[in-house]
């Protein structure tokens, strides 16, 4: 399966913070959820994929190619939708097309139209006065207006409506159909992507806990309920975290055909959502 970005042991340091040994994989045609909590080093992966941020050490390359020789041809393939407005707010999208086009050889003013009638979006007013939702749109559009082949996105529902937030979703997904898309979805908020995502990333504090399929996820994760006395330090290795309480207990599994192999019908065994993978594991992994 062809990767469009990979980052081959990547490391940047900063004065209170660090990405350590990065070895990211986007496929192409799907959609990679990139999840973490804020100040996890979402936003740091994005830039050094973009090249707006350089490595110590390590090596990316986009679509097999590296930035030192290829950032122009590179760059011509990515599209970015951001979690703000990144055009001067008095600028008007005709305005903006105007400054932007140019920039692609791709570039497609009749798609750039399509996509402003189907968005609903308005050519003369300015970017100051549309929504977080439209101005999400016209990044979307600009993008999709030059045929961009890896969309990056960067927390792009936070802060939308439930009705506007859906939309994109289903959009999202209709984009892919082709197979010539790639889209790369960071956010902390994890319910969007459980509808959407072909494979998750989670980063915490700078390092890469997992990159797995969505399958592999709800095939092998789980939420384990029962009393403490079925825990001793064998059965406690086939979990990442373990919360004990006078009821009992509550654990994280990515073991859960050997859990129900060990428990049998003595314990309650559930889905594991990403927002429970996170919660359990924000303090790390505590195998036995």
């Amino acid at each position: 399966m062809e990767n469009v970005v990979e980052m081959i042991n990547v490391n940047k340091k900063f004065k209170d913070f660090s990405v350590n040994n990065m070895n990211l994989q986007i496929k192409k045609g799907y959609i990679t959820g990139f999840i973490g909590s804020n100040g996890a080093g979402k936003s740091t992966t994005i830039k050094l994929m973009m090249n707006l941020l350089r490595p110590d050490l390590g090596e990316v390359k986009v679509f097999g190619l590296d930035y030192k020789t290829h950032e122009k041809s590179i760059k011509e393939r990515l599209g970015f939708v951001f979690d703000e407005n990144i055009f001067f707010e008095g600028l008007h999208l005709k305005d903006i097309k105007r400054i932007v086009a140019p920039a692609y050889k791709n570039w497609e003013d009749r798609l750039f139209y399509e996509y402003m009638d189907q968005f609903e979006l308005p050519l003369n007013k300015p970017i100051k006065t549309f929504s977080k939702g439209m101005q999400m749109k016209a990044s979307l559009a600009i993008a999709l207006s030059h045929h961009a082949e890896l969309i990056i996105m960067d927390e792009p529902t936070a802060g939308l409506d439930p009705v506007f937030k859906r939309e994109l979703l289903i959009l999202l997904q209709d984009l892919l159909v082709d197979g010539d898309k790639t889209i790369f979805f960071s956010t902390h908020i994890t319910s969007d992507l459980d509808r959407i995502a072909d494979y998750i990333a989670y980063i915490r504090r700078g390092e890469l806990v997992f990159q797995k399929s969505i399958h592999e996820i709800a095939e092998n994760y789980a939420l384990v309920k029962g009393r403490t006395e079925l825990l001793d330090r064998d059965t406690e290795k086939a979990f990442l975290h373990i919360h004990r309480a006078s009821t009992g207990f509550e654990g994280l599994t990515d073991q859960a055909k050997t859990v129900k192999d060990i428990f049998g019908e003595s314990v309650l065994i559930e889905h594991a959502s990403l927002e429970d993978i996170m919660y359990y594991l924000k303090g790390g992994v505590q195998r036995v």
